[in-house]
């Protein structure tokens, strides 16, 4: 029995993904086979197929780590899963608890990813689907990255709490999940973008408090301030890097938390703002998040999933070399408001 499979054949643009027919594997001792129903897409993925991802990545890799899908053969030793049991599987393939200790486990990058029908998997690092979600495959793949990223940023380290506030930088799938999860729990939220279209889009759909254009407003960490009379934001999605760390480091509350996620912005060495000084002045807490663990993964599939909160997919292709490659573009142009997936 074979399977159709995408590897990159070389990792300076996403055109060198290669599709090719490989035997579809068996599941091995206290390893569960699983059917692939439906992939998300990270910027991960980009950095990744264009030689920019700063982390191991091992060559002709089967790319991709987030994937929701069915248990079709179980191996010997495994207990709590069956056959035909809806699942997704972290991302790290060795924390269960506690911090990611390296780089060298993550789906996608040294480990193969799961663009590919089936694969296999140890057991312990699989979660069950709750039976009683209605939310699709597709929405429970932007749970395995995305979703334990943003439960990790606000409840990995000090829990957010009813009444506080939460600002997003920018509409990608981290922070509309995590406005959906903050929301949820009763935080008041705010949401940058330099696009009017989008920020209407996430009031309309999201119920987001409060929207910030970037471009029309540079100073958008003083607008922060002000929308929070002052206080401002208690934790902050900090999904772009150095060119964007100064102003989220105006705009956190004393005692705060900055969730570092991204490098989107850049900024050159000279504008590098005074990080340290800046977080002492605010007693800030500034955080690196590092995906998160499947003890992590299991809050936020428990809380997703036990009021089928509504996990952002914008966009779906079908699960075919050159429909993949139209995705990474697509998801690369930065159009998207939340996850774009690969449907199989």
């Amino acid at each position: 029995m074979s399977q159709t499979v995408l590897r990159l054949s070389a990792r300076d643009s996403w055109d060198k993904l290669v599709q090719q027919q490989e035997a579809i594997p068996s599941a091995g001792k206290h390893e569960v086979l699983i059917k692939v129903r439906s992939v998300a897409l990270n910027f991960r993925d980009i950095a990744i197929s264009t030689g920019q991802y700063p982390f191991p990545v091992k060559d002709q890799v089967v790319p991709g780590s987030d994937a929701a899908g069915d248990i079709v053969e179980v191996g010997e030793g495994v207990s709590g899963l069956q056959q035909g049991d809806k699942v997704i599987v972290n991302f790290d393939l060795a924390t269960t608890y506690g911090p990611m200790r390296s780089w060298h486990w993550g789906m996608g990058g040294p480990v193969d990813g799961v663009m590919r029908e089936y694969f296999s998997v140890p057991a312990h690092a699989v979660i069950k689907i709750p039976e009683s979600s209605k939310l699709s495959y597709a929405q429970w793949a932007g749970v395995v990255c995305t979703g334990v990223t943003a439960w990790n940023a606000l409840y990995g380290n000090v829990p957010l709490r009813p009444g506080q506030s939460v600002l997003f930088l920018g509409t990608g799938g981290v922070s509309i999940t995590g406005l959906v999860l903050a929301k949820a729990a009763g935080a008041t939220t705010i949401i940058t973008s330099s696009s009017d279209e989008k920020l209407q889009h996430v009031k309309e759909k999201f119920g987001v408090d409060y929207t910030i254009n970037y471009k029309k407003t540079p100073n958008w960490g003083a607008e922060v301030q002000k929308v929070t009379n002052g206080q401002g934001a208690n934790y902050i999605f900090e999904n772009g890097g150095a060119g964007t760390i100064k102003q989220s480091l105006d705009a956190v509350a004393y005692g705060g938390t900055i969730a570092v996620i991204g490098f989107l912005a850049q900024a050159s060495q000279e504008e590098m703002p005074n990080v340290a000084a800046l977080a002492i002045g605010k007693g800030a807490v500034v955080r690196g998040i590092m995906v998160g663990s499947k003890q992590l993964l299991e809050e936020a599939v428990r809380f997703i999933g036990n009021r089928d909160l509504p996990v952002p997919v914008e966009k779906t292709f079908k699960f075919s070399r050159d429909q993949v490659v139209e995705a990474y573009g697509y998801l690369a142009s930065g159009q998207h408001v939340g996850k774009v997936c690969i449907e199989f």
